[in-house]
């Protein structure tokens, strides 16, 4: 039972992590809070569907999904927040929770207010691991998210544009003084953040079989609580945030029954994590 939870858990940390890398990535670079990223993960979930319904192939709409969320990251940075990037960050902050609320009542008008099932079959199958079962979607999400993340470190970690990022997110004036097209970054930030929400959007509705509007809710505060937990701007922080988070509530819940709400536990869990490392797992001073 354990180890069967501790896979459960796994699975939704790998979602919880995708979905809280890209709002971490537009961190890092601009010190604003992206709730609208929630509105581009449900977008991907939508996207996705649709794409779905009329061409019967997964991995096909998984890409499609990507490119339109990269595409829609790089649209609500070029035209929400460049414009207000002069001005005080709460004003970029309420523009965002604006438009997230917006993008919802747009989803409902265009899709309907009801749950809508996403019963795509990636083909993979079931791995039984002694006493362990991963099924078809949890292995789904394993692959994917690995693939992806792996990806990123790649590109973080052993490109010139990796280097150009991490200098930018750590002073964008003096990275533009030395050569760097800033402009170019920020909005390489917003699509690279943004294709990983609409794949998360897509893994998630495929692994409870369900879309629908307002899907984005609970993950724009989750992937708060799950940055802070893992040091704002952090990207390794920020992995390792949202699998303890699915660890925790999965574990938390399925074995000890704790009498709180699945939703609350994630900032249960960072007031915890926080009164021992005040800066997050991995954020500095």
């Amino acid at each position: 039972m354990i180890w069967q939870q501790f896979a459960n858990g796994l699975a939704i940390g790998s979602v919880y992590a995708l979905i809280a890398l890209g709002l971490t990535m537009v961190y890092g670079v601009l010190r604003i809070l992206h709730i609208a990223h929630a509105g581009v993960y449900a977008l991907g979930a939508y996207v996705g569907l649709f794409v779905f319904r009329f061409i019967p192939n997964f991995w096909l709409a998984l890409a499609i999904t990507m490119v339109a969320s990269s595409f829609a990251g790089v649209i609500l940075q070029r035209y929400l927040y460049a414009p207000l990037l002069a001005l005080p960050r709460i004003v970029p902050l309420i523009a965002s929770i604006g438009l997230f609320i917006a993008l919802e009542e747009i989803f409902r008008l265009i899709a309907g207010p009801y749950i809508i099932a996403f019963p795509a079959d990636p083909g993979l199958g079931s791995i039984e691991w002694g006493i362990v079962r991963i099924t078809n979607n949890q292995f789904l999400v394993f692959l994917v998210t690995f693939s992806l993340l792996t990806i990123l470190w790649f590109v973080m970690s052993r490109t010139k544009l990796g280097l150009a990022m991490k200098a930018t997110s750590q002073d964008l004036e003096i990275a533009s003084v030395m050569g760097i097209n800033t402009e170019r970054i920020i909005a390489t930030n917003f699509l690279i953040g943004s294709a990983l929400a609409g794949a998360a959007g897509v893994l998630v509705g495929v692994y409870f079989n369900s879309v629908y509007p307002t899907m984005g809710s609970i993950p724009a505060y989750k992937a708060l609580a799950i940055i802070v937990l893992g040091g704002l701007g952090s990207i390794p922080g920020t992995v390792l945030g949202g699998l303890l988070i699915g660890l925790g509530e999965t574990l938390l819940l399925g074995l000890i029954n704790i009498p709180f709400p699945r939703d609350a536990l994630a900032f249960i869990i960072m007031i915890i994590i926080l009164m021992f490392r005040p800066y997050g797992l991995l954020g500095k001073e």
